[in-house]
């Protein structure tokens, strides 16, 4: 007999419920009354007692009191920070569970979105489970009554908060190891009210930091930072405004680099950063899904590929190792520039960079009215329907889409499909973000 909610007199803010289902967020699902709500540290299968902390008018959101029957798939989390800080939701779910639920996630979407399903499933793409992370943005305030500043993520339950981090396992473990220590940094710095984040980014040789300072750092600061760059080894850069205001502070040149290699004996590719771009968060994730994404598109020697979303070439650069001519389409300019030097520093002369907003008609670009063999399509979350609006062509039989927005994804297979005359091959999840309900995909359409 099944348990749907039962009421203690004792408090009228809690109840027990069972867990019906895993948010697109991390939180357990369940219905009292026949209202939804959330709970955060429930697990789909579990039976739980707990508390209401928001009321809104179609849900509500709680916190597990008490876990009363567990899921199987309950696991102790790693972190000792999990739970208050918002930087992973899923630490408490084994990691094959982790992956089963974001493929469940990927299949709703299929069906109940685009109507589609694909022949085959993929089987998901793996790699490290901790230390990861080469991409990111840590909080930082001075809390006077703690007598120290706090560097971290924002605490789940109320992010004006930044978690009080000792350390971090997802980050790169340069970096999550001295979290403390950086938080002890900023407590010796005059300015260190005036630094809200830092914003860090790894390639294969290098972290770099970037502190934002809301007014210019003194003399004493600076050198405080620089000994701390040449002690711990990171590359320091300071961001008193934009994004264009970034400059290093030590060493003077630091360089941002890593290598992917294009298969099938290509030579490896080298692609520079600056600290700011956007680069994918794994590293570990991203050479395999670009030779997962390789082996999808199956570049031959005659092929014209269009890369669509291409940041700095990161797939881009690699497929012209091994195809005739490429081109990839990008809405910001500093990463085209950056590409095309990528482009030119590894000797690639068959690959051109374009700068067009994707979110906007392009029918009349050139790049877009050269019919091409295979199409990559790697949008953000809002997706790509608009250039699905008038891409692919006729002579294009095959697309290869990598995705973050299941929902997203979904909708523009369904474009795909029904519009355009393409097959679902196949789909499958890619675990980019372990401990956390973010879904990357990948699908592969052919005519």
């Amino acid at each position: 007999m099944s348990r749907h909610h039962s009421r203690p007199p004792a408090t009228a803010a809690e109840f027990e419920a069972d867990i019906t289902a895993l948010g697109h967020d991390g939180r357990g699902v369940a219905r009292i009354d026949g209202k939804a709500v959330f709970v955060t540290g429930a697990l789909e299968g579990e039976h739980v007692r707990l508390r209401i902390r928001q009321r809104h008018r179609h849900y509500d959101e709680a916190d597990t009191v008490e876990v009363l029957v567990p899921s199987p798939d309950r696991v102790t989390p790693k972190c000792p920070h999990f739970g208050v800080c918002g930087g992973c939701t899923l630490q408490h779910l084994s990691s094959a569970a982790q992956i089963a639920g974001k493929q469940k996630v990927l299949a709703e979407n299929f069906t109940r979105i685009g109507k589609v399903e694909p022949r085959e499933w993929l089987p998901p793409l793996t790699d490290a489970l901790w230390n990861y992370r080469r991409r990111g943005r840590l909080s930082v305030r001075a809390v006077p009554k703690k007598g120290r500043v706090l560097v971290g993520f924002r605490e789940a339950a109320n992010p004006r908060y930044v978690a009080d981090l000792r350390h971090c396992d997802v980050v790169h473990p340069r970096l999550g190891e001295r979290i403390e220590m950086l938080g002890d940094l900023l407590g010796t710095l005059e300015g260190a009210a005036s630094i809200p984040q830092i914003e860090f980014a790894a390639g294969d040789d290098t972290v770099a930091l970037v502190f934002r300072h809301m007014q210019p750092l003194s003399e004493h600061d600076r050198q405080a930072l620089t000994a701390f760059a040449q002690r711990e080894g990171f590359a320091i850069y300071l961001q008193p405004g934009g994004i264009t205001s970034v400059v290093p502070l030590w060493p003077a040149s630091p360089r941002l680099a890593y290598t992917l290699s294009p298969g099938d004996g290509a030579a490896d590719v080298e692609l520079e950063f600056e600290p700011l771009d956007f680069v994918q968060v794994n590293g570990g994730m991203n050479r395999r899904m670009l030779a997962h994404a390789m082996q999808l598109l199956d570049p031959q020697p005659d092929d014209r590929v269009l890369d669509l979303f291409c940041g700095l070439g990161n797939f881009t650069l690699p497929l012209a190792r091994r195809v005739a001519a490429v081109a990839g389409v990008e809405g910001e300019h500093g990463l085209v520039a950056r590409a095309d030097a990528n482009a030119r520093r590894n000797g690639i002369g068959n690959a051109r960079f374009h700068v067009a907003n994707l979110f906007e008609d392009q029918h009349g670009a050139e790049w877009a009215r050269t019919p091409w063999d295979k199409l990559l399509l790697d949008p953000p979350r809002a997706g790509a329907d608009q250039v699905l609006a008038y891409l692919p062509h006729q002579a294009t039989r095959r697309v290869v889409y990598v995705s973050c927005h299941p929902a997203s994804l979904a909708r523009d297979a369904g474009i795909l499909v029904h519009q355009h005359g393409f097959t679902l091959r196949a789909a499958g999840v890619m675990d980019m973000f372990p401990h956390t309900a973010h879904v990357e995909s990948i699908a592969w359409f052919e005519r």
